[in-house]
């Protein structure tokens, strides 16, 4: 049991390839949230830091920059909270 990849609780083989579309779904969400938040960032903190300033005059407020890591987090979050509706490929047969 300690050095399986993967350890069968119950006697259904089906619980193998359920493991591992999970496993490839997990991974879709790491990649998807790694996106969202290089995102954020690569647009916000040069906005933050006042690269629009010379070409428009506009300053970030400190405050909407915060909300928007906030909102960075909580779309990552959110994001992450989807897989609780993940729903097996496979169907099992009782």
């Amino acid at each position: 049991m300690e050095t399986g990849e993967i350890v069968l609780i119950k006697d259904d083989l089906r619980d193998v390839v359920i493991a591992i579309d999970l496993s490839k779904y997990t991974l879709n969400k790491i990649k998807q949230n790694l996106f969202w938040a290089f995102f954020y960032n690569i647009v916000g903190i040069p906005v933050a830091a006042g690269i629009l300033y010379p070409f428009t005059g506009w300053l970030l407020n400190p405050a909407i920059a915060a909300a928007a890591m906030a909102f960075s987090s909580v779309s990552v979050v959110s994001n992450s909270l989807l897989m609780k509706k993940y729903k097996p490929q496979i169907t099992k047969k009782s």
